[in-house]
């Protein structure tokens, strides 16, 4: 039997800013940001959804009651944790109401988490046939209003059901990984917003890149031929692009740099419109590229993971037959073209209410759709959510 994806679903808030406003509201070029960076819109979160309730929104409409039954562990990936010592995955297992003799944990390593917890999911299903694992990536990306990295921010959560026999992705035996200690960003302990270290971020997600992929390629004996498209995490949509022209060199045949690069280009097209998901924003790109590309069932997708500090990875899967009918394109294509845009001044109202957890149910509730968890209200430091 073959573990792998069965389901996968993704959930971003009701709101965004478009980016070209945002450039002239802050006196820059607006091709800096919607060429320099390849951003074209970027979520905006508010109070109401954070980590837990974006994981959970984007988990519960892949979750029938027998997976309910079935799923045995629950693991979240973050980088914006609530809490230093309870696990977000503890909240979202109950919100979503699954059994209760499951275990639940919650994974960080920058941007990387959700690819380590789908490898020990892979694992733990080994001798699991019946069983089921839920992975969550969900983050809020923020940097600070006006500062360098303000127009990488978004919002978001990617939730995937890992299975035996799965409906989309089979997940080969194949994952390089590659560590090297860098201090490219980070977050020390009760800073709000990370450091970061522009220049030295660009090269080590670079570096991490041409190393694993090296490796990779040298020890399975795979070039980029044997790949249909390859996904990246991407903060912002050239980011990974950059990485992948490292190496498309004049060796590789222009059939295969065509097919790569327009890969490429449809693999990011969800993440030009939401912006940076952190931990989500591979598994995004994953979405954009089965939803928006001619693909075949057979073709093996190749899939870049890095985490600043860093830790970097790259594995592959391969397609299975009808994965498109498990797919939620059109619901997707709603959730992206029904969100309200909000004006400069407006999406900086919501930044600084989302940093002083100032709820404003009446304006941020009014475009959230019937049936999503919200957080309601904080008391004695307890977070308590509900549903419209």
């Amino acid at each position: 039997m073959t573990i792998g994806i069965d389901q996968i679903n993704f959930y971003i808030p009701q709101f965004y800013v478009n980016m070209a406003e945002l450039a002239e509201a802050r006196g820059v070029d607006p091709n800096k940001f919607l060429k320099g960076i390849g951003q074209t819109e970027m979520a905006v979160s508010p109070v109401s959804q954070d980590i837990v309730s974006m994981g959970a929104n984007a988990a519960k409409d892949i979750l029938s009651d027998d997976d309910k039954k079935a799923v045995s562990m629950v693991i979240v990936a973050t980088e914006s944790a609530i809490d230093s010592a309870k696990a977000s995955a503890v909240q979202i297992h109950n919100l979503l109401g699954i059994q209760p003799f499951a275990r639940c944990i919650e994974m960080k390593e920058a941007c990387y988490a959700a690819t380590p917890a789908i490898q020990l999911a892979k694992d733990y299903l080994q001798q699991r046939p019946d069983e089921k694992v839920l992975v969550i990536a969900s983050d809020t990306a923020r940097y600070g209003l006006e500062s360098g990295g303000e127009p990488t921010q978004g919002a978001g959560a990617v939730a995937m059901m890992l299975s035996h026999n799965p409906r989309i992705l089979e997940l080969n035996d194949d994952a390089v990984p590659f560590t090297e200690d860098v201090y490219d960003f980070w977050r020390p302990t009760g800073h709000m917003y990370p450091l970061v270290a522009g220049k030295l971020s660009k090269d080590a997600y670079i570096h991490s890149f041409q190393e694993s992929w090296k490796a990779y390629a040298q020890r399975y004996n795979h070039s980029l031929d044997d790949f249909a498209s390859l996904c990246f995490h991407v903060p912002f949509t050239k980011m990974g692009k950059k990485a992948l022209e490292s190496i498309l060199t004049d060796e590789i045949s222009d059939e295969t740099q065509k097919r790569i690069t327009e890969g490429y280009d449809a693999a990011t097209y969800y993440n030009r419109y939401v912006g940076n998901i952190y931990t989500g924003s591979l598994y995004l790109s994953l979405i954009s590229l089965l939803e928006t590309h001619d693909l075949e069932a057979g073709q093996t997708i190749g899939l870049f993971s890095y985490g600043s500090g860093s830790v970097g990875e790259f594995f592959s899967g391969k397609l299975v037959e009808g994965y498109r009918d498990a797919l939620a394109i059109d619901e997707h294509k709603a959730l992206m073209n029904n969100r309200k845009a909000l004006s400069v001044e407006e999406y900086e109202s919501f930044f600084k209410r989302f940093d002083n957890l100032e709820f404003d149910h009446d304006t941020e509730l009014a475009e959230t759709p019937k049936g999503a968890f919200y957080l309601d209200h904080i008391e004695d430091h307890i977070r308590s959510y509900n549903t419209l």
